[in-house]
């Protein structure tokens, strides 16, 4: 039976009121009156973690060929040098370059229909990230933004928006300044940043006053900025506060963060490239309860020169880390409750250019998505004979964002609580998710 969205059924209801009993007795010796208290509870804190929902989105910097990746044309001319392969799902194939990923291709979806509106890099990673185009005078929250208002737990010590970056100076979101990520979420919502030599300052951090003095000096700041906020009733204050407590938190688990500390036989079948290590970093901290962590890397897929190269590099790179992520996603039982996503901002032109690169193309692209509350196996959408168009169900960012709500449980028409502000939607005009992937 079906139930209107908000309203629970009457079991899940006394279940529910079952645990917060429990949880309130295992916590009152905590605090009577903190609900924080329930979280430490074991009844409580298992049930939450088994209905905590994850996403990890692998963004590919620069955005990837979909000739050489989910959508191969061979003996097209837009085809290129590289052929296609069967995989597990009858009558489909990919690029020859992912037999590890053809192998899972019943565990994976692939959207081969998405068609977006903008060419350049920093437009087009707003577009994607953002889920709707610009409306001028204000700054939607980027999808992981979202996630944290929508999925973050309390009393987490990891942030609810990581995001591995391990070489920050070399992409487009390096252009993104601190309020851009959140928008009008406010401070408590935009990312935590990690990148380069990212361990040293959460370990130094700790090693540089000693234990007695943090402590004074944390109670101290703790007790006048609560103060301030309350005085004032600063939103600025409480976002920054949330802020400050989430660095807090994150380097008392430093060691989440420290791929040497990953296990060598894991970082082995990942493989050495950054992008990689951190993609296997991702898996590991959503294993420790965080909600969405994001993971990029430089411009590598920007094929503007040597295009069939490069993809020949790194193409094997990525049909490896996603063979991997979801194989230890589901041997771990997390692939039902963790959305993956792979995809860059656009895709590659059908033809190459003078320099025998593929330039920026948004009318026809792929990418994949599994997981949470999705199918498994469907390949959805097509493109001409050459993938010059979009032949059936064209989508866009705003089908694409539709559906990561509706697969996370999320509603995706929600409004923002924005007094004084124009009315915003998760997802604007209703635009309908990805049907077809859906489960």
């Amino acid at each position: 039976m079906d139930f209107p969205i908000g309203q629970c059924r009457t079991d899940e209801h006394t279940m529910h009121r079952r645990l917060f009993l429990k949880g309130l007795t295992g916590g009152a010796l905590a605090s009577v009156s903190s609900f924080a208290g329930l979280f430490h509870n074991p009844v409580f804190a298992a049930e939450t973690k088994k209905a905590q929902k994850h996403c990890i989105l692998l963004w590919l910097c620069g955005a990837p060929s979909q000739f050489e990746t989910w959508d191969p044309k061979p003996g097209r001319p837009s085809g290129g040098p590289f052929g296609s392969i069967p995989t597990r799902v009858p009558g489909v194939h990919f690029s020859s370059l992912m037999p590890k990923c053809a192998s899972i291709a019943d565990k994976l979806n692939v959207v081969r229909s998405m068609k977006t509106t903008q060419t350049e890099h920093l437009q087009a990673i707003n577009l994607l990230q953002r889920g709707s185009p610009d409306r001028a005078g204000f700054t939607r929250p980027t999808l992981g933004s979202s996630l944290s208002q929508a999925m973050g737990q309390l009393d987490s010590p990891l942030p609810n928006f990581i995001f591995l970056d391990p070489i920050p100076g070399g992409n487009e979101f390096e252009s993104f300044k601190a309020g851009n990520w959140a928008g009008w979420l406010g401070a408590e919502h935009a990312p935590v940043r990690l990148g380069g030599e990212y361990t040293q300052f959460l370990n130094n951090a700790a090693e540089t006053i000693p234990v007695q003095d943090r402590e004074s000096r944390e109670a101290l700041r703790k007790f006048l900025t609560s103060k301030y906020e309350r005085d004032r009733k600063s939103g600025v204050a409480r976002s920054q506060n949330a802020a400050f407590e989430r660095m807090r938190g994150m380097t008392a688990s430093a060691d989440l963060f420290d791929v040497n500390k990953l296990s060598a036989k894991d970082r082995e079948r990942y493989g050495p490239g950054s992008f990689a290590q951190h993609a296997l970093m991702s898996r590991h901290l959503v294993e420790h309860g965080a909600p969405f962590v994001m993971v990029a890397n430089g411009m590598n897929w920007d094929n503007h020169v040597f295009q069939h190269e490069i993809h020949q590099m790194l193409v094997p790179e990525l049909d490896r880390v996603l063979f991997h992520l979801v194989n230890d996603l589901e041997e771990r039982g997390l692939l039902d409750s963790t959305l993956v996503i792979a995809m860059g901002e656009f895709g590659r032109t059908p033809w190459i250019n003078p320099a025998r690169g593929r330039d920026h193309y948004p009318n026809a692209w792929s990418m994949m998505m599994t997981g949470c509350g999705l199918k498994r196996g469907v390949v959805t959408g097509a493109t001409d004979a050459d993938g010059v168009d979009v032949i059936s169900q064209p989508f866009n960012e705003q089908n694409l964002f539709a559906t990561i709500f509706t697969a996370l449980g999320i509603d995706p028409y929600a409004e923002y609580d924005l007094p004084g502000m124009p009315t915003f939607h998760r997802v604007e005009n209703k635009v309908e998710p990805i049907r077809d992937i859906l489960a």
